[in-house]
């Protein structure tokens, strides 16, 4: 890539370290948020549930934003509001507040990835997306290295609120130095209204399927009638969103996009593995500190190997998908990711070696990295520039609902599955575990091991659902055009491609091929 997208890359990467290192804080700190604040697991989850779900209440509208306000000043307004967030959260007086704190975080966060991603992908021919989201997944390597370790310090030296403090920093440089680096004349999508009709159905969607799932471990299982009917609520708003959508001229999501090659088969990959992987994230710091009683600090050490490897194969797996088949390498990276979630399930009892879960974490963060950004790389790159504020905002969507629906998923399980293997916690689920003597924790520890196990196998038959999926991904490479020049609006990837290979330059008039005139006689 040229010196000035390049540049770009590089900026974009610190709106999405502070995205990774809030999530991967945050996931360590939920044992000791559920003691300070003297709540219960399941609702504790909601610090991460509500901030992922305020992240899918507002990525909708970020196609609409840009259209209407640029990506230029709708990222550096969403940075504003993040960057508030974190410093409110960080003066939560009680449980609820936090909760509300967090949502405001993930009002302003949910437009920084589809927002960056549209800016950083239009910026780059199609052939060399890979390249792009390359930089964009540096943050996957640094915030997991960072957070969880400088999160379990925080958290054992010092206090839970400098977890979202260190935001600050981070968010006002990317503020002053976007002045300066994002492009003036950026991509816009059509200027469309906002569609309130569809927002009022998807958001609400959303969030009662979630919360249905949330829920599950403490009322009475999946058929008692508090889980039922949040659970058929959301699904009917959100299948009359997707119903309406399709009838519209203006949806909130242009579901259309789902049409382009590799698109449909790329968002429900990601949304299975999504769910699976960042879902089961709670389930080793709920092991470490919840079944064997030990640090936070710890917590965060273990997951490092598995940061490291997802960091480094992800630079490695989206630059090969510009040159070989998306489904070979989404599909190699989903069974790896299998495989060691499957060894983690095997291996774990109450007194597993803590060097063999950060090895095996580093299996499933190998599988990480070929997975999640190429599976966006691949699904995108059939879609030209004027497409790609709608097609970005679908698949940041469907992500983030899927780790709110997968934490909630698995939060529950973890909480049933303690109960009903462990009657010793009285009810109280994983979180009464943490607060028992350490003799009565010892005594209960099989039973601990145990759901944690099954629960952990819940994450491994969603990341097997996503390798089915997987199969429909694209089979050949994308050509490359040998520029670093972005595609024109209205050029497809087969006629940039095209040009390439010698076919004649492209018009200006609705990416046309022109011909040359035939000699003549």
């Amino acid at each position: 890539m040229d010196a000035s997208a390049r540049r770009l890359g590089w900026y974009l990467t610190l709106g999405g370290l502070l995205a990774v290192i809030d999530t991967t804080v945050t996931v360590v700190a939920l044992p000791k948020l559920v003691d300070d604040l003297d709540t219960s697991l399941a609702t504790i989850g909601w610090v991460t549930s509500g901030y992922a779900l305020a992240l899918v209440a507002v990525m909708p509208t970020a196609a609409w934003a840009v259209g209407r306000f640029g990506a230029r000043r709708t990222y550096l307004t969403a940075l504003l509001l993040f960057t508030a967030g974190s410093a409110l959260a960080g003066t939560a007086w009680n449980v609820e507040s936090l909760i509300a704190f967090r949502v405001l975080q993930g009002l302003g966060g949910g437009l920084l990835n589809p927002v960056g991603m549209a800016v950083a992908l239009a910026a780059v021919a199609p052939g060399r997306r890979g390249r792009m989201m390359s930089l964009l997944g540096l943050p996957v390597l640094v915030g997991p290295l960072i957070g969880p370790v400088l999160g379990g310090l925080l958290l054992d030296h010092a206090s839970w609120r400098w977890i979202f403090w260190i935001n600050l920093p981070v968010g006002l440089l990317a503020v002053l130095l976007g002045r300066s680096v994002l492009p003036v004349a950026d991509p816009r999508g059509p200027a469309v209204r906002l569609d309130v009709v569809g927002l009022l159905l998807l958001c609400p969607g959303l969030a009662l399927a979630v919360f249905g799932l949330s829920v599950t471990g403490e009322r009475g299982g999946v058929v008692s009638t508090s889980v039922l009917l949040p659970l058929g609520l959301g699904a009917t708003l959100v299948t009359a969103f997707a119903w309406r959508a399709g009838r519209v001229r203006q949806p909130l999501l242009r579901l259309a996009v789902l049409r382009a090659p590799g698109m449909a088969a790329g968002a429900a990959t990601v949304a299975f593995f999504a769910a699976g992987y960042f879902g089961s994230f709670l389930i080793i710091p709920a092991y470490v500190q919840a079944v064997r009683g030990d640090s936070a600090t710890l917590a965060g050490v273990i997951g490092i190997p598995q940061a490291l490897t997802t960091g480094l194969m992800l630079q490695v797996a989206t630059r090969l998908v510009d040159h070989v088949s998306a489904r070979r390498v989404v599909g190699l990276g989903i069974s790896t990711a299998v495989l060691g979630t499957v060894a983690r399930v095997l291996v774990l009892d109450a007194d597993t070696s803590y060097p063999l879960l950060a090895a095996l974490g580093a299996v499933i963060g190998l599988g990480m990295g070929a997975t999640l950004m190429p599976t966006m790389t691949a699904a995108s790159r059939s879609l030209p520039p004027g497409d790609l504020p709608s097609g970005s905002t679908l698949l940041t969507t469907v992500s983030h609902s899927s780790v709110a629906a997968g934490t909630a998923l698995i939060a529950a399980a973890l909480s049933w599955l303690a109960d009903r293997l462990a009657p010793g916690l009285g009810g109280g689920g994983i979180t009464a575990a943490s607060q028992l003597d350490p003799a009565s924790r010892v005594s209960l520890a099989p039973e601990l091991a145990q759901a944690t196990r099954l629960a952990l196998a819940v994450s491994a038959l969603l990341l097997a659902l996503a390798w089915l999926t997987s199969r429909r991904l694209p089979t050949a490479p994308p050509a490359d055009d040998g520029t670093d020049s972005p595609a024109q609006p209205g050029v497809t990837r087969s006629r940039v491609a095209g040009a390439g290979r010698g076919a004649g330059p492209l018009s200006s008039a609705g990416g046309a091929t022109r011909r040359p005139r035939p000699p003549s006689r």
